[in-house]
Parts: C-alpha cells; structure tokens; sequence
C-alpha cells in the first residue's frame, strides 16, 4: 500500500470507518487504531504524519470510540491547523477542534476570565514590539529597529521558557545564548515592559499560555471543566514544544494519558525560540507504555534525495542523532543530485538561474522550483540572475533586498551625503569611494567585524555588507566613481529588480522553508561560514544547522542541486571551502565511514551549466581594464569608457520589450533588462551569433526574441507578442 503524496480537490467522504483506513500503508494504519493510552509517532520528513494523525481522529469518530467535541488537536501555525481541519472534514469528522497552542488558550481564556478573574478581560497586543520600545525608552537604552526585534524575540524566549526578568542573565549563560544585547539591559528592559503591560491593562501572546496555565493551576474546578470537555490531545509537530505550552499541555490531561504526540527530532530547527525536542523524546520515559509507532516510508523524496538525506544524519552528533530515522523512499527512481563548484557568487547564481530556465522548459511550473539559502541577505544576487535570465520570481519570509527597511535607509543616508559632497564632515577623512560608503553606513549599523549571534541584527549588517562590497566592486569598475554615480547605480539596481507579484520560482531561508516541498530544490552558498554559519560555535549549535540542511534537502521530491562558491567576487582569491556537512556525500570529498556507501550524481568544477569553462577576466572593450562589476561586464566596457550607443535603436527596443511585456503578460525585465538593450544598441548585431554573445540572450530567449531584434537593429519592426504566439 501506499499514501497518495497529493489528494484531489474535492474527495469522497469514506462511507465507514473501515473506509477511512484504505490507502493507509501498514504503519499508518497502526497509528490510525491505536486509540487509547499514550501514543508517539516519529515521523521522518515526506512519510504522511499528516495524513496518519487525521485518519486516526477521523476513525474514531467515526467508528464511535471518540466524540468529535471531546477531542483538541494542536499545531504549531494557523496554516498547518487549517490544514487538518479540512483533512478532517474531508474525513467526516469535521466537528473536532484544531487549533494553535494560542488560539486554543485564547479561547479558554476568553471564557474563564470572568469566572476566574472578574471584569474585563485585558486587551491583546497584536505587536509588541512599541511597547518593548517604550521600556528601553524608560530604561534610557537606545535601540535601532533591527536591535528593537532582536530584544523583543528575547522577551519572547524569556517567557516561553517561563525566565522571569531577573533570571534572565543567568538564564542565557546557562543555554549559551548568543544575546543581542548586553543581558543585563535586556533584563532591565523585559521587567519595565512587563510593568508597562500591566499599567496598560494589556497582554501579549506569551502571556495568553501563561495566563491560561496560571488560572488552570490555581482553580482546580476550571480544570476539571476543561478535562471534562476534552478527553483526547493531539499534538503535532512535539519536536517544536516549548517548555511553557509543554507544562500548559499537562494541566490540560490532568492525570490522563490519552495523548498522541507527532513529531521528528532529525528536524528541529528553531530552538534559538525556545523550541525543544527533549519533550519528544523522553516521551518513552515519562509514558513507559506507550505505543512507538515509526513512519520512515518516506512518500515524497525520490531514493536519490532520501540517500542524501540519510547520509547527511549518518554523521550526526548528539542526542536528536541517536533517535534519526532512516528514510525508505516509495517513489520511482530520479535524477541524481548534483553538485557544482563555481567560481564566485556570481557565477553561482548564473548558473542556477540557467539551470533553473532549463527546467521550465522541460516543463516543470516555476511554482514548483525553489531556490533556499542560509541568511535572507544572500537573496539579492539571485533576484537579479533570475531577472537577467527572464524567470519570474517570489520571496518567501523577506522582504526584497531594495525593500528592506536597512537598505532603504542606507540609501538615503548615501544619497544625502553625495548632495552634501565635501560639506559632509563623516567623509573628510575619506579618501575613496568604498571609505566614503563605509563612514556613511557606519552610521547605519556596520562595522568592520561581524556582529555576534543570528537574528535581525545579524540580517541588518549582511545588507549592509553587501552595500559595503558593491561600493568596493564599483569603484574597482569605475575609477574615479562618486558617491553620486554609485547612488545612480543603486536606483538602477533596484527599479531593474522590481518583481512582479505573480507565482514564480520561491526564494527562501532553509528556516522558511520548513513544512513546504518543492518538484526541484536548489541548495546554493553550501560553504563553510555559511553552512553552518559562522556564530555556530558549540557542538549543539554545530548539529542543529546540520539538521536545517537536513531539512532543506527533504524539501525536494525530484529534482535536487547543491551548489557553492569559492570566492564572493569574480577574480577573487579561491579561499572557501563547501561545508562539511557534505564531507563523505559528493565526490572526491572522502569516506563517509561506517560502511555508509556514498553515491551522488557527480559533481561539475568551475562549470556554469555545465557546458561552459572556466571564465577568466572580463576586460573592457574600450580600455582593456578587468570588469568586475555585473552591469559593466553585461556592457563589456567601464561605464565611465565612451559609450557607441545608438539612442534611436535603443528606444526602438524599449518600444517592443514593451509591447512584448504586455502580451505576454510579464514585467519587461523578463524579456530583456535595460543593460541587455543597452548592450544589443551599442553592439547592434547582425546574425544570431553576435547576438547570442551579449550576456543576457541565452539559447532560449534567441530562439524567442532573436529575430525580432535582429529585424530592429537592421532598421526593420519586430513582431508583437500576438504574432508570435500565431
């Protein structure tokens, strides 16, 4: 037997509770019937733990042994809850409760307040993070907006993990917890906020669970009223409990056992939240007659990303690793994954950006295609390869790299110093473009050396970083460059990355990614620094971001490429290594040990697509000089060299990239971007070869707008986008 890995829009309602047992595979259905006393599922990623906890609520009801009302079923998002509630319905059984650990004790909360407080009760914030403001205000701590989000995710694992404000340094030292702030401000902080509250008459999400676990230890008879109602718990994703919804969880059963836990320590990945899988598995312990019912008949990976993923676990340390499940994949063989080495970041994303070109040609949706990576700051060179290449394109979990909130801000501190020019006293002692951007963002939050620890201070420096580099590549480009042209370029930049808001290729952080799979998968920046990233110091911290790889690759069901980078800028010193992680598992990088059988779909060196060399420099055609920058090397020239352009021809292909946009109905970058017109109006090209050697017309848009431009540059008019598709 096997699971289905999608089901249809509008499925039968099975007509028995026997019925809702078919298709279940042998492990699933033992899940499915194990009914009472305390159950523990450990399900690997792709193996139906969904599908087997719903059929489970969904036989009982059905075969009368629960009452749908009597039975509370708990996620971890709204999504995952409304999930179940409609595999439920589709069941049968659509009058049980699913629900979020918050939503349930908000509305058990709601109804007992008067009961057991009396009067109102006190307004829920939907954002903290104004009220934390007004406590470092008080405090006379001054916070920027990313150090603001970073102390009020601390305030939030302070109290998921029931720290009081005085504990809390002795707390982070005690978990090794990297704060974004000196510990003795945050706690100084987090007791003027909780006062602020309570001035206010106001809660906050934590304090929903807090406040519900408080009542519920303190009036015993409210207890008893909500055991009474519910006589059966389902808790999904036990790998993510924090101690605070864990304690909440047992005041729910009281003395009870009828508790059915799901959950995978291999894919624990949040912990820096509060979330622990040390729940999951001292389950056994804490219920000696439990019943452990493993799922690793894995239903969504093809055998090629489930040996990866396995291999991956193989290596793993500590005590998640001991309880790993070994994957068996049910699917029809695939692809191998693949493995390439590039040159430079650059070089990395071309290559992806083609790859994943070629793969919607073969026919799979760009909705259906993911890139993932480490930090949300590597995002931006990937938004403009996959511009450049005409593939359209969704952030997931970022804002775009223009749009951040940093970014804009850096922006306009530049923008005004370029006005200032030489009135501006940050720049009198610097004496160069990259010194000058530096004084200016050194305003904004970078520094020389990185901060310590993850979090929105982290994400804040890397875009400013990458501002900081593209200063520095830009007048390597441009000598001579001011402040003004690279606030020209930037404005440049981000109008050419404007994506459209439809389904396209996702863009996402592994941490994103988690609960969501994809037809193809691209792991990229898999080098060490970055996986794991460099603030991993401890051996726990090490294995968790060996797990958020774990996790990345068990997105994939087909198609799976990882991918690295030995040096950031083209022409840069090959200094960095792919991660360990990986060690034993590609080619060429040793033995796994242990009698573990590496096998991998073979890795291509310094390869963009695997059918072009090694590149070497780029020079100016005008000048000679090395190009580093991306704009002048799809120009080929400096951008301070003359310019041959012919301005008429150059409006004439604006005109038609227009018209083409709009019958095809995508943004005009994906036809061509300004830089590739710029480049074809000052080459002018006459056949398909001088076409195709202007970076930005591949084999695909040659076959699809070659003749069309061609026609433009010999003075003719191209065809509309109508006449194509005729």
């Amino acid at each position: 037997m096997t699971a289905a890995t999608h089901s249809t829009l509008f499925p039968q309602v099975p007509e028995t509770a026997d019925a809702v047992l078919d298709g279940l595979d042998p492990e699933q259905r033992e899940v499915a019937r194990a009914l009472s006393g305390p159950v523990c599922v450990l399900a690997g990623a792709g193996t139906g733990k969904t599908r087997a906890i719903t059929h489970r609520i969904a036989y009982g009801v059905r075969a009368g042994i629960l009452q749908p009302a009597s039975v509370l079923a708990v996620t971890f998002t709204n999504r995952a809850a409304g999930e179940m509630r409609g595999r439920l319905r589709e069941l049968g059984a659509g009058g049980v409760q699913a629900r979020t650990f918050h939503s349930a004790a908000l509305r058990q909360l709601q109804f007992f307040w008067p009961k057991a407080v009396g009067g109102d009760m006190p307004r829920l914030l939907d954002r903290k993070i104004q009220l934390v403001a007004d406590a470092a205000a008080r405090c006379r701590i001054r916070l920027d907006r990313n150090e603001l989000r970073d102390v009020t995710g601390e305030i939030e694992w302070a109290k998921v993990t029931q720290t009081v404000p005085a504990d809390y340094p002795a707390a982070v030292a005690k978990s090794v917890r990297d704060a974004p702030r000196d510990p003795a401000e945050i706690s100084q902080i987090y007791a003027l906020y909780e006062q602020l509250k309570r001035d206010r008459s106001v809660i906050d999400f934590e304090d929903v669970l807090l406040l519900t676990v408080g009542i519920l230890q303190d009036r015993h008879d409210i207890a008893e009223q909500i055991r009474r109602q519910y006589q059966h718990f389902v808790v999904d994703e036990y790998q993510d409990v924090s101690p605070l919804q864990q304690r909440l969880l047992d005041l729910w059963l009281g003395d009870r056992d009828n508790l059915c836990v799901v959950g995978d320590a291999s894919q624990t990945i949040y912990s820096f939240t509060g979330a622990t899988p040390d729940h999951l598995l001292n389950f056994r312990n804490r219920h000696p007659n439990a019943t452990v019912v493993k799922l690793v008949r894995d239903y969504r990976s093809t055998p090629q990303v489930v040996h990866l993923a396995n291999g991956l676990l193989s290596q793993a340390r500590g005590r998640a690793a001991e309880h790993r499940l070994e994957l068996i994949s049910q699917r029809d063989p695939g692809p191998e994954p693949a493995y390439t080495e590039y040159a430079d970041e650059p070089a990395e994303a071309e290559g992806t950006a083609r790859r994943i070109r070629d793969l919607i040609a073969a026919g799979v949706p760009a909705g259906e295609i993911a890139v993932l990576y480490r930090i949300n700051a590597q995002s931006e060179v990937y938004e403009q390869a996959l511009a450049d290449a005409g593939v359209p394109y969704q952030l997931r979990g970022a804002e775009r790299f223009f749009e951040r909130q940093e970014v804009r801000e850096a922006g306009i501190a530049l923008r005004g110093a370029a006005r200032a020019g030489g009135n501006d006293s940050l720049l009198d002692d610097a004496e160069d473009l990259p010194s000058q951007v530096r004084a200016v963002l050194s305003t904004k939050g970078w520094t020389t050396k990185p901060p310590s620890g993850s979090g929105a201070v982290r994400d804040r420096w890397e875009s400013l970083a990458a501002l900081v580099r593209l200063a520095e590549d830009f007048a390597r480009a441009k000598s001579g460059a001011t402040l003004s042209d690279l606030v020209a370029e930037l404005d440049e930049r981000a109008a050419a990355q404007h994506a459209p808001t439809v389904q396209g290729v996702t863009l996402a952080s592994l941490h994103a990614a988690k609960g969501l799979e994809w037809d193809a998968v691209f792991l990229v920046g898999l080098t060490e620094g970055m996986m794991p990233i460099t603030y991993a110091k401890t051996d726990e911290q090490v294995e968790e971001e060996r797990r958020l790889l774990y996790v990345g690759v068990t997105r994939a069901r087909l198609h799976l490429s990882l991918s690295w980078a030995l040096s950031r800028a083209p022409g840069g010193r090959a200094s960095r290594r792919p991660t360990r992680f990986l060690k034993g598992l590609r080619p060429g990088s040793g033995s796994l040990g242990s009698g573990t059988v590496a096998r991998a779909g073979g890795i291509e060196r310094g390869l963009t697509g695997g059918r072009r060399k090694p590149r070497g420099p780029v020079l100016c055609r005008v000048c000679g000089a090395t190009l580093t920058e991306a704009g002048a090397m799809k120009l080929m020239r400096c951008e301070d060299c003359p310019s041959d352009m012919d301005e008429g021809l150059y409006e004439r292909l604006r005109d038609w990239r227009a018209e083409q946009a709009k019958e095809l109905a995508q943004p005009a970058y994906c036809v061509f971007t300004d830089k590739t017109l710029m480049a074809i109006a000052e080459r002018v090209p006459t056949t398909d070869g001088e076409l195709s050697s202007i970076s930005g017309v591949g084999v695909r848009k040659l076959d699809r707008f070659g003749a069309d431009v061609l026609a433009i540059c010999a003075g003719g008019e191209g065809r509309t986008g109508e006449d194509e598709v005729s």
